[in-house]
């Protein structure tokens, strides 16, 4: 079974590098499974129906998300609905939209689950881990991957070497900032962070100028999403459906 991860899609130069490459990525991986983070799709923070459905359109099987899950109104309309789009399980607010996105892949339930670090982040509702394991008790599924959206390293980490044989893929999200620690660990393909995709040239996704305005003179600022072309971030693995142990894992990073 081949999964392809593509990281924090931020805004519009996020979702352009996404159309752009898809074609190449799936010629050149031929992944049964796309997942893709979309927590800061629109302008930068939250998500939107039309983006939520451009996604769809473009063959995306789950779209994760994180702390800024809830930055968009228009959210509260279309999230029940929306059976390919998962939140984090342990963010508040809980009762909003699901965690769990299950699919049937080569005979097997395939579970995609979305967590949320508690370290350095607001509206954190349990511990990630406890979170995990109540995630699998109610949504048991042969094949697991996880998106866990979190700010420390260490944190994400220790997450994976508590399940490292328990589940086959765990990809950190959220800090923008790819790293290069890929592995195999047990049974489990992982990334700290996948990194970003959106503005190469930017901080975070974020406009340049208005971020160092922000810095050198406390200028109180808006989100403004940097519009310069985007770099592509993700995380390919293969897992093999027999001993349910991933087999194979790859970074890829496509720079402007």
């Amino acid at each position: 079974m081949k999964v392809l991860f593509i990281g924090d899609i931020v805004g519009k130069s996020g979702r352009n590098a996404l159309r752009e490459h898809l074609p190449f990525l799936r010629n050149k991986y031929n992944y049964d499974l796309l997942i893709v983070n979309g927590e800061n799709s629109a302008h930068g923070k939250g998500i939107t129906q039309k983006i939520y459905n451009s996604y769809i359109d473009m063959g995306v099987d789950v779209v994760t998300l994180g702390n800024h899950a809830f930055s968009k109104d228009n959210i509260y309309t279309f999230i029940a609905g929306a059976d390919k789009l998962i939140r984090p399980a342990n963010m508040a607010p809980e009762a909003i939209g699901r965690s769990v996105r299950i699919v049937e892949l080569e005979g097997l339930k395939v579970g995609v689950y979305n967590i949320y670090g508690r370290v350095f982040m607001d509206n954190s509702t349990a511990m990630p881990i406890d979170a995990m394991k109540r995630l699998l008790e109610q949504y048991p599924s042969d094949i697991r991957i996880v998106d866990i959206h979190a700010e420390a390293t260490g944190e994400k980490i220790a997450f994976m070497q508590y399940f490292r044989n328990d589940v086959q893929m765990i990809v950190g999200t959220h800090t923008h900032i790819q790293t290069a620690d890929e592995g195999i660990y047990g049974s489990c393909a992982y990334i700290t962070d996948v990194g970003m995709t959106g503005a190469f040239d930017s901080v975070l996704g974020r406009d340049t100028s208005e971020v160092l305005e922000s810095m050198l003179n406390g200028t109180q600022t808006r989100y403004t999403v940097s519009t310069e072309p985007g770099i592509l971030c993700g995380l390919f693995a293969e897992i093999d459906c027999n001993s349910k142990k991933a087999i194979n894992v790859e970074r890829i990073q496509i720079r402007p």
